[in-house]
């Protein structure tokens, strides 16, 4: 889905985004109110995430008039600090659909998004067919095959593989890959990962001579290349 993010602080808008596109989702940031309305004239959004307090124009505002410029059934979603309960008070008043609390965390705010998603377009949710290539993915019930062929793989393997090609050339941290596959747990020794990465690897054969390369990002993570792209 396409997704509209306006936050000021570039950083934050950035891991927003990043988390988001790991979901599969198309992202745009915007650092001001005006910025984000003047796109939305010209292009409409699936979903708005905004940031309450931004510098050019009051939250309530900013959601008044997106509200008129996204699809009738686009949900909304603000962001607002710790101690703010009065913003909260006053988006929720204004009509957005949710509110998350900073600092985010990376697992909440996939797992909001897709719950607003999915109640607002539930004929687009039914199960997701991903093609990478050779390469099937079958989000419900985590089905992935190659040429057609079903690779026996586990739920957690499935994860990491799909992780990996929704993210092709983009190096992914250790601390980004464990958020992402191994969400409640907390303690996941470093052999662990490197053990499913290594499966994953072999098992979906992502070698030179296939097109594909699962490599290490030294003192960093993991990055799968696609040869010749």
């Amino acid at each position: 889905m396409k997704i509209a993010v306006l936050e000021q602080d570039r950083p934050q808008a950035d891991l927003i985004c990043q988390v988001l596109s790991a979901a599969g989702h198309s992202c745009q940031s915007y650092d001001s109110a005006r910025e984000l309305l003047g796109q939305l004239r010209k292009d409409s959004a699936d979903m708005l995430v905004m940031d309450w307090n931004v510098p050019d124009m009051d939250g309530a505002e900013v959601l008044r008039r997106a509200k008129e410029k996204l699809a009738s059934a686009a949900p909304t979603m603000f962001l607002v600090g710790s101690n703010a309960e009065d913003d909260i008070i006053a988006g929720v008043t204004a009509g957005a659909d949710d509110y998350l609390v900073k600092p985010l965390r990376r697992g909440e705010l996939v797992a909001r998004v897709s719950a607003l998603l999915r109640r607002a377009y539930p004929s687009q949710n039914s199960a997701e067919q991903l093609q990478f290539g050779p390469y099937t993915f079958e989000t419900r019930p985590g089905r992935l095959l190659k040429d057609g062929s079903v690779i026996d793989v586990t739920q957690k393997e499935f994860s990491l593989a799909l992780l990996f090609f929704r993210n092709i050339g983009r190096p992914l941290s250790r601390a980004y890959i464990h958020e992402s596959v191994w969400v409640r747990e907390n303690d996941v020794p470093s052999r662990t990962m490197d053990t499913h990465v290594s499966r994953v690897r072999n098992k979906l054969h992502l070698r030179p001579e296939n097109g594909f390369r699962l490599v290490p990002v030294y003192s960093y993570g993991y990055r799968l290349e696609k040869l010749g792209a």
